[in-house]
C-alpha cells in the first residue's frame, strides 16, 4: 500500500513531559499533536500500547489487545469527576527527565483503584456508566479474559499463570466461574482501567485526526508467554501439557552474536491458526486498528520463517528455522479486513522469500540511515538504493541516538558519511534527517531524540539488556516554536508537508 509523501516523529507516549512521572494520553499528548501540526508533520509513530510487565518493555505485554493503564491521564480522570485534585497531591517525587517505573506503577495503580471505586459507587455518573457498560459489552471477546487474567495475577502476587492452581491454569469452567465470582470487584476495576485508557486514547486519536496527524502503531509478531493471549488460547501456541513452551523464539548466531539471541516468546502453531482462518490474528489487527491509523509489523521476517529454539536451551545456538504462515495469513487478513496500511519491519537477513512476501502485498519496508555508512556504495541503506514504497528513519528505538551513534562511529564511517552527504557533519542528527527528508522514500520518520540532538543517554532501548530501558522522557518545553519552524522548513523543502 502506497502512502502520500509525508514525514513524522517517533515518540512513545511514556516519553512525553508532564507532572505525573510518566507521559500519558492527556493534555501533553494533545499539545504534542499541536506541535506536530505546527511543524508540518502528518505522522506520530508510537511503540506498542499494551500493558507492560517485567522489564517495562512494550514488546512484552500482558495482552496484545489491551491498553496500558500507565498511559491513563490522572488530570483527565479529574476532569471526568472520577478523581479530585486532592487525590493527585500525594504523588511521589519523580524525576522530570526519565520514568522511574517502580514508584510510577504503584501510584498509578492506587489512583486507578480509587477512581474505579468511585465510579462503581458514584451517584452522578450515570452517563459514564452507561458508556462503560456498552463499551465493556462491545469488547467482551478479549476484555473479560484480560480483566480476569490481571485480577488472578494480582491475587497470586504477580506469579505467572503457569504457577497458578491447575484448574485455573487449564481454564476449567468451574474454576473460572468461581474466580469471577470471588474476584468480581477486581475484575471490574481492571475493566474500568481499560475503558479509561481506550476512552482517553480515542479522544486523542480523534483530536489528532482533526489536526491532520495519523497515528502509526506497532505490533510485535510474538506475544509474551505470561499473557492473557497465551493463557486464554493455549492451543494456538507451542506449549506442553503443563502450559510451558516447548519451543521459543530467537535469532540465530550471526556477526553480532556468536550465541544468537534468545527472546523466549512462545511460538505459534500456525497450522492450528490456519484452521479457523487466522481468527486470532484478524481479531488482533482489528483491535490495533481501533487505536491507530497505520501499523508497523515488527520482525516481518518471522512471517516467512522464524528461529525456533528448544525450551530450556541456554542460548539460541541449538535452534533451527521453521516456516511461518507466509502469504496465507495476509490473504486471510485482507479478506477479513480489506487492504491494510501496514509497514513491514524487514530489518535483518532479507531472503528472497521475505522480499517476495513484502512486495506481494506492497508493504513498505524500512531503511535506517545509521546502517548506511559502514561499507561501500553497495550498502542498501544508502539513499541512492531507496525505493518510493518504503519508510526511512535516521534510527529506531532499538538503536543509539544519532548523536550517540556518531560519537562511537569509526573514522571510516565518519569519512564515508561526510563524503556521501557532502557535509562537515557539525549536526549529525540533522544531517541525517536532511538526507531522510530528501530520500525518494514516501515516508520519513525521525525519533524525537534526534530532533533534540540528544546523546546516547537518551537512548530508548538496549536490545538484550534486561532492565533500565524504555525510561527516557523529553524535558518540559523542548518542543517549542523554533524547533517546529526548523522542522517545517525542511519538510516543505523536500515536499513532505502533506497530510496523511
Amino acid at each position: 500500500m502506497r502512502f502520500p509523501r509525508s514525514s513524522g516523529v517517533l515518540l512513545h507516549p511514556t516519553s512525553l513531559p508532564g507532572p505525573h512521572g510518566i507521559g500519558d494520553a492527556g493534555s501533553a499528548a494533545h499539545r504534542f499533536v499541536d506541535w506536530l501540526a505546527s511543524a508540518g508533520q502528518s505522522l506520530w509513530q508510537v511503540l506498542p500500547l499494551g500493558p507492560t510487565g517485567f522489564g517495562d518493555s512494550p514488546y512484552q505485554c500482558f495482552s496484545a489487545f489491551a491498553g496500558n493503564p500507565l498511559l491513563v491521564s490522572p488530570d483527565a480522570l479529574v476532569a471526568d469527576e472520577l478523581l479530585s485534585k486532592h487525590d493527585l497531591e500525594g504523588a511521589p517525587r519523580l524525576p522530570p527527565d526519565h520514568v522511574d517505573f517502580g514508584p510510577v506503577i504503584g501510584w498509578k495503580r492506587e489512583l486507578l483503584a480509587r477512581a474505579a471505586g468511585r465510579f462503581a459507587a458514584g451517584a452522578g455518573l450515570r452517563s459514564l456508566r452507561t458508556e462503560f457498560e456498552r463499551w465493556r459489552s462491545e469488547h467482551a471477546a478479549w476484555l473479560e479474559d484480560v480483566a480476569l487474567f490481571l485480577a488472578l495475577k494480582d491475587a497470586h502476587g504477580g506469579a505467572p499463570w503457569v504457577e497458578w492452581e491447575a484448574p485455573l491454569r487449564r481454564r476449567e469452567a468451574a474454576a473460572l466461574s468461581s474466580a469471577r465470582a470471588r474476584l468480581g470487584e477486581a475484575v471490574s476495576a481492571h475493566a474500568f482501567a481499560q475503558w479509561a485508557f481506550f476512552r482517553q486514547w480515542g479522544q486523542l486519536r480523534a483530536y489528532a485526526a482533526l489536526r491532520g496527524i495519523a497515528l502509526v502503531g506497532d505490533a510485535p509478531i510474538f506475544v509474551a508467554h505470561d499473557s492473557a493471549d497465551v493463557w486464554a488460547n493455549p492451543s494456538l501456541f507451542q506449549l506442553g501439557d503443563d502450559g510451558r513452551p516447548t519451543a521459543v523464539a530467537g535469532v540465530p548466531p550471526d556477526y553480532f552474536s556468536e550465541t544468537g539471541q534468545l527472546w523466549g516468546n512462545p511460538l505459534y502453531r500456525w497450522e492450528e491458526m490456519a484452521g479457523d482462518g487466522y481468527a486470532w490474528w484478524l481479531a488482533r489487527l482489528r483491535a490495533i486498528f481501533a487505536l491507530v491509523d497505520r501499523v508497523r509489523l515488527d520482525h516481518f521476517i518471522g512471517f516467512t520463517r522464524c528461529w525456533s529454539v528448544p525450551a530450556g536451551a541456554p542460548d539460541a545456538r541449538a535452534g533451527a528455522f521453521e516456516p511461518g504462515p507466509g502469504a496465507a495469513l495476509f490473504r486471510a487478513l485482507e479478506r477479513g479486513l480489506g487492504r491494510l496500511p501496514i509497514l513491514a519491519e524487514d530489518l535483518g537477513v532479507l531472503t528472497p522469500e521475505v522480499e517476495a512476501l513484502r512486495d506481494e502485498f506492497a508493504f513498505p519496508g524500512m531503511k535506517v540511515l545509521q546502517f548506511a555508512f559502514d561499507s561501500d556504495a553497495g550498502n542498501v541503506f544508502l539513499p541512492h538504493h531507496h525505493v518510493p514504497n518504503s519508510v526511512v528513519y535516521t534510527g529506531t528505538h532499538d538503536n543509539d541516538t544519532t548523536a550517540g551513534w556518531w560519537a562511537s562511529a569509526s573514522e571510516a564511517e565518519r569519512h564515508h558519511a561526510r563524503s556521501y552527504l557532502a557535509s562537515p557533519m557539525r549536526e549529525p542528527p540533522w544531517d541525517l534527517l536532511r538526507a531522510c527528508m530528501a530520500s525518494v522514500a514516501d515516508t520519513c520518520i525521525v525519533p524525537a531524540q534526534d530532533l533534540l540532538q540528544l546523546g546516547g543517554g537518551a537512548r530508548m532501548n538496549f536490545p538484550g539488556r534486561p532492565a533500565g530501558n524504555w525510561s527516557w522522557r523529553a524535558s518540559p518545553g523542548v518542543f517549542d516554536a523554533p524547533l517546529a519552524e526548523r522542522l517545517r522548513s525542511l519538510t516543505a523543502l523536500y515536499g513532505r508537508e502533506t497530510k496523511a
